[in-house]
């Protein structure tokens, strides 16, 4: 019995420990999980993004940075000290923005579907901002087989590092703006697509949305040679949110944000450098439609190509805001190639 008891108290110690090694974020009304909250710290680095269940490792979170700035849903919700922030729950205010709804036009069935809206993607290097772009897209998909027939983007911005010095052997200083991901919306009619040998599927539901992380990753045991270069530990973790208790098809669709990882080196670099590629949609617009014809530019990495100031929309998620207050002028707009 005495056994069992010391056992007992082994055990609540070991999780006890373990759980600490978290930071949980909740929202403030009803405790469930956030997920998808950037920390940022003072210098603009992006120190950790919670997981489907709110968490984040605790030892993301280097103490020197002093201040750390909450993101959430590409709004600064709050900005904490070490001490304000060391804790294991930390409960946010998420009605900072509502789910926007999604505008349905013409709503009879026809030959395609046609989802619109709004999309940013960015490149951080040892969690430093390196690239940025955000504009509007529409993806056009066949309403029969709910198969992603093209992707066409109507207008963008690119953001590019002012000055690279792009040396061969030193990958941490290049500019990864080629590295800049559309959202890849390929399996979002089939998500059982999503499903593989290397994947791993978790839900979150809520009581506004419902949430699917995909993750999937290779190299975790051995490095991949090429031309001097070395490439480690490729990650990727998937977000796909829909609306509560649905059945999760295109109509349903509310929301998409993926995460790619990849550890870079030159062979004669010591350390490896931590690359990350975040992409997201955010629909605003459903039809139906039996023409998939539609305006589209080119995405030309170097060159940003817009008619209006779409970022000045409320409901834009611009996150170009969010690190102009860090960057400054580092990051340089690329000209704009509107030609109308």
């Amino acid at each position: 019995m005495k056994r069992n008891y010391v056992l007992q108290i082994i055990f609540l110690l070991i999780f006890s420990f373990m759980h600490s090694q978290t930071i949980t974020f909740v929202s403030e009304r009803d405790n469930r999980p956030l997920p998808k909250v950037s920390v940022f710290g003072k210098d603009g680095s992006i120190l950790a993004y919670s997981d489907i269940d709110g968490k984040i490792d605790k030892k993301a979170l280097d103490p020197s940075q002093e201040k750390f700035q909450l993101v959430y849903d590409n709004f600064s919700v709050a900005t904490l000290s070490y001490t304000e922030i060391d804790h294991d729950i930390i409960k946010l205010n998420d009605r900072i923005k509502e789910i926007e709804t999604v505008v349905i036009k013409n709503n009879k069935p026809a030959k395609y579907i046609f989802i619109k809206g709004n999309f940013n993607s960015y490149v951080t290097v040892n969690n430093k901002l390196n690239a940025y772009a955000d504009g509007i897209i529409t993806y056009i998909f066949d309403n029969k087989s709910k198969k992603l027939k093209s992707t066409n983007v109507q207008q963008y911005r690119i953001y590019r590092l002012e000055d690279p010095k792009n040396e061969k052997k030193q990958t941490s200083s290049w500019d990864y703006g080629n590295s800049l991901n559309l959202p890849k919306l390929k399996h979002l009619g089939n998500p059982e697509d999503y499903k593989t040998k290397i994947t791993e599927i978790k839900e979150l539901k809520g009581d506004r949305k419902d949430q699917i992380e995909i993750s999937g990753a290779v190299l975790q045991e051995k490095e991949f040679a090429f031309l001097g270069f070395r490439f480690y530990d490729i990650r990727t973790i998937l977000n796909l949110t829909f609306e509560k208790g649905s059945s999760k098809g295109l109509r349903d669709f509310l929301e998409y944000n993926e995460r790619t990882f990849v550890k870079l080196k030159h062979k004669s670099e010591p350390d490896y450098n931590q690359i990350i590629v975040y992409s997201n949609f955010y629909p605003t617009e459903f039809s139906f439609e039996n023409d998939n014809d539609t305006n589209k530019v080119r995405f030309d990495k170097d060159n940003s190509n817009y008619k209006i100031s779409f970022w000045q929309d409320a409901s834009f998620p611009n996150m170009q805001s969010i690190f102009s207050s860090f960057f400054k002028g580092d990051l340089k707009e690329q000209p704009n190639k509107y030609n109308p």
